[in-house]
């Protein structure tokens, strides 16, 4: 495992996540994040992810440290760490010293339930530790309380509860410790 290709071994194939780059398909990562927010847009959240257009793809894509995950040079997966993002929109939380975040996390229904979400956690987890920050958050809808719990197994926290002007719902911040 490199800084610039990971490898995992589903029971089917193997997946390789890398670092976005200006020639991948902004196109395909969006119709990704629509496809992978779908289940929650059904549920009536309105995460930005489930309709944003494709310039709100790129311009989060390079905002960030942003990974794709291939499959047969296919676009499976996505994740964009942010870090020292001092974003006047940004809630108190994510604009503390030694805190880095991430989002437009995504996995194509077809590949989910398969470690590939993990496995790309595992990987903004590790480059947040060695950019130097002390803490890793996220925020995601209150009513999705099955990603609320996934996180929690992972050791993530509940921090605060924020409103989005872009969302429909209320979002909770949680966060995990990077360094004891």
């Amino acid at each position: 495992m490199t800084d610039n290709i990971y490898k995992i071994k589903t029971a089917e194939e193997e997946i390789s996540i890398r670092r976005f780059t200006p020639a991948d398909p902004i196109s395909e990562i969006t119709n990704l994040l629509h496809t992978s927010y779908k289940f929650l847009a059904n549920l009536g959240l309105r995460y930005l992810a489930t309709h944003q257009d494709d310039s709100e793809t790129e311009k989060r894509l390079k905002k960030g440290i942003a990974y794709v995950g291939l499959s047969n040079d296919k676009i499976i997966s996505t994740v964009t760490l942010y870090y020292d993002d001092i974003d006047s929109n940004n809630t108190g939380w994510y604009k503390r010293k030694g805190v880095a975040h991430f989002g437009q996390f995504g996995v194509l229904p077809g590949y989910q339930k398969k470690g590939i979400g993990n496995f790309m956690m595992d990987i903004v987890e590790r480059k947040a530790r060695e950019l130097g920050a002390a803490e890793i958050a996220l925020d995601t809808a209150e009513g999705a309380v099955h990603l609320i719990e996934y996180y929690k197994k992972r050791g993530y926290r509940f921090i605060e509860y924020v409103n989005w002007e872009v969302t429909n719902y209320r979002s909770v911040i949680l966060s995990k410790r990077l360094c004891e």
